[in-house]
């Protein structure tokens, strides 16, 4: 075998192992990326500073609003195939059960460890009049208790039974966009 038949049959052989490293390697990353984060996604809680606000009804439109606006997060996200949504309802702490936990000061990381889940997702909707609203939806990183996400919108000229709408519309185009979080 000539010099320069040898020396081919080494790239080729060197080209081959590589494409079977590489491949072997992707593959791995493939897998890991396609590992979905236990999400746990809490009800999503109401902020009621308008003239008739200060105090938030668990009852009635808001409740039924804010409850749909929350199945519509957890659905889109389930969707995903990004996340595997973890059951909240088991937490018993002060701001879940009081749902304040968009200003319960640090209490978070705690209970995403108790639950066994990587993040959260906590949804605040804020009133600022009968028909001016807006949604932030922010995700807390389970080891750290500190939020790692916030997705915001406004929504004027709206309307509680427009919540859900907002969520759809913050998941597909922040949230989960391809470029995005």
């Amino acid at each position: 075998m000539s010099f320069v038949a040898w020396m081919a049959a080494l790239r080729r052989c060197i080209f081959s192992c590589a494409v079977v490293v590489l491949g072997t390697v992707a593959a791995g990353e493939s897998a890991r990326a396609e590992d979905p984060i236990k999400l746990a996604v809490f009800p999503f809680e109401l902020e009621d500073f308008s003239a008739a606000g200060g105090v938030v009804s668990t009852e009635g439109r808001d409740a039924k609003y804010l409850a749909e606006a929350t199945e519509e997060g957890k659905r889109r996200l389930a969707e995903s195939g990004r996340y595997t949504i973890v059951e909240t309802t088991n937490a018993q702490d002060e701001a879940v059960r009081t749902h304040t936990l968009h200003s319960c000061n640090g209490c978070v990381g705690p209970i995403i460890k108790k639950l066994g889940a990587d993040q959260a997702v906590i949804g605040t909707v804020t009133r600022i009049g009968r028909t001016e609203y807006t949604l932030l939806v922010q995700v807390f990183d389970g080891t750290s208790g500190e939020p790692a996400a916030r997705y915001f919108t406004g929504l004027r000229l709206g309307a509680d039974y427009s919540w859900p709408r907002a969520v759809r519309w913050l998941m597909k185009h922040r949230m989960l966009a391809k470029n995005g979080g």
